[in-house]
């Protein structure tokens, strides 16, 4: 097995590309501690390599993020760890593999709405993944016109992340829709 590695934006978070499925199509599970990693075998095993704070899973990749440390001598046993759990068949998630994080934030128009979840879900999200992160809508307040975003991977903590949200994925939703009027994350 060989797998890959790519740098991300966040100098904190690589890419680790196993040339397989990870969690399949549109599916991701974020484990931003420890704690939250008991349903995985596979992010359980990594938070046990010293120094690496956060965990999640994409389509096709890992992305493993590090408090301190080099990542010359992380990368082997992360490397290490990612391939002895694909060779040994382990399931990636135990139990329900989807979490659904019910927490809203504002209402508005249904329409507005719809068309907002369309662009983050054909414009933002593909371009993220390609970053080693995820980005998931959590609500439109019709009343301010702010849109609220949550960040996972190696978004999540990116020193460019308030850069993308205020530049780039702020201006194309104030350009497609004329109700936005901001964009935060949460």
């Amino acid at each position: 097995m060989f797998i890959q590695t790519e740098a991300t934006p966040n100098p904190a978070t690589l890419k680790f590309l196993p040339g397989r499925e990870v969690m399949g199509e549109g599916a991701v599970a974020d484990f931003p501690s420890a704690d939250s990693a008991a349903r995985s075998p596979l992010a359980k095993a990594l938070f046990e390599t010293p120094d690496v704070s956060r965990v999640f899973f994409g389509s096709d990749f890992i992305s493993v993020t590090k408090r301190d440390g080099d990542w010359r001598h992380l990368k082997p046993a992360i490397l290490g760890t990612i391939m002895e759990h694909f060779t040994s068949g382990a399931p990636l998630i135990v139990g329900d593999a989807q979490e659904v994080d019910e927490a809203s934030y504002g209402e508005g128009d249904p329409e507005v709405i719809e068309q907002i979840k369309e662009l983050i879900e054909t414009r933002v999200r593909p371009a993220v993944a390609q970053d080693g992160g995820d980005i998931i809508f959590k609500g439109f307040d019709g009343d301010t016109g702010i849109v609220s975003l949550h960040l996972q991977g190696s978004c999540a903590g990116c020193p460019s992340s308030t850069m993308t949200l205020k530049n780039g994925i702020e201006n194309m939703l104030r350009h497609y829709v004329p109700e936005v009027t901001a964009v935060e994350a949460v």
